[in-house]
């Protein structure tokens, strides 16, 4: 019985068990050279150079789907209907900004925006 629960718990951990967090992602790139970033994730968006350091800006963006909105009746030849006519779900766009500061060619950090930022 006791390990019928241990597997279980077990089970049921490794159900809820995620992927890497973004942040967990991109501290691989801590200390590398702006040619591996360049590599790895493309040509950047934006560039920009103050004091001695250089920021690069990658631009990520993806359409997701959202919940329908609540029906609506359903207005037939002769009045309202006793029914509602299906709305299709809703697209939007999510962005994530990420900027990566470099100084002497090496990431020293980054930071992120947007609410596609996970």
């Amino acid at each position: 019985m006791t390990r019928t629960v241990a597997l279980g718990a077990l089970l049921l951990l490794g159900a809820c068990a995620q992927g890497p967090t973004l942040q967990q992602r991109l501290s691989v790139f801590m200390g590398q050279g702006e040619a591996d970033l360049v590599a790895a994730l493309g040509v950047p968006a934006r560039t920009h150079e103050a004091e001695g350091r250089r920021f690069l800006q990658f631009e990520q963006r993806r359409t997701v789907a959202v919940a329908a909105p609540a029906p609506v009746p359903y207005y037939g030849r002769f009045g309202p209907r006793y029914g509602y006519w299906p709305q299709p779900p809703g697209y939007a766009v999510v962005g994530c900004d990420i900027t990566f500061e470099l100084q002497e060619g090496r990431v020293q950090g980054f930071s992120t925006r947007g609410e596609g930022c996970r």
